[in-house]
């Protein structure tokens, strides 16, 4: 950790949120994602435009990671084979025809966030939705809500820990939140399939 804290890389991300948080604490933080980020640069370095493997190994304190969700969550398996063979053994499906190369892309992602979680970092967070790294890597450490952080919101959100401990409650809505009808309390997913709703 050196004189500015920990030497933070925001893996992913592009809104600077999580970054400046960090920045404003003392630490040295640097988002990375292929987009520009969206927050104003507070000092120079502190976002990198690119693949986060060109930097993954400058000897990071600590790396909070949010590979895209696209071809890792549950949701998207719907998409992995013929609608035709769903009743069948997985090994004898065909490709879905509208994505024939779903399979290969979900491979790439989860090679990908392989790669992210064994990098040479003390203390790692990789977050997704509910998701297939589950079952190809390994079972998530944690699975919170924003109803767990005073948010009247529904959106289950896993996350693979290395070194760090688990999030704690801090204001806990869940009986406000259940209480409420299914499209109000996940308007995220009421939302047409847009640039936004994936942000």
């Amino acid at each position: 950790a050196g004189a500015w804290g920990m030497k933070i890389l925001i893996a992913c991300e592009y809104s600077g949120i999580v970054r400046d948080a960090f920045l404003k604490k003392g630490h040295n933080a640097i988002s990375c994602d292929l987009l520009d980020t969206e927050s104003p640069i507070i000092y120079d370095g502190g976002h990198y435009i690119g693949d986060v493997r060109d930097i993954l190994y400058d000897d990071w304190d600590l790396m909070i990671a949010h590979p895209p969700c696209t071809y890792l969550s549950v949701t998207g398996t719907r998409w992995l084979y013929h609608p035709e063979d769903m009743h069948m053994q997985k090994e004898l499906r065909r490709p879905h025809p509208k994505f024939p190369d779903r399979p290969q892309k979900m491979l790439e992602a989860i090679d990908f966030v392989k790669t992210l979680m064994d990098a040479p970092i003390e203390k790692i967070a990789v977050e997704n939705p509910l998701s297939v790294i589950s079952s190809h890597i390994r079972k998530a450490d944690q699975c919170v809500q924003p109803y767990h952080f005073g948010h009247l919101e529904q959106k289950r959100t896993c996350l693979w820990l290395k070194n760090l401990p688990k999030l704690q409650k801090t204001h806990d809505r869940t009986d406000e939140v259940m209480a409420m009808p299914k499209s109000e309390r996940a308007k995220v997913w009421a939302m047409p399939p847009s640039e936004e709703r994936s942000k």
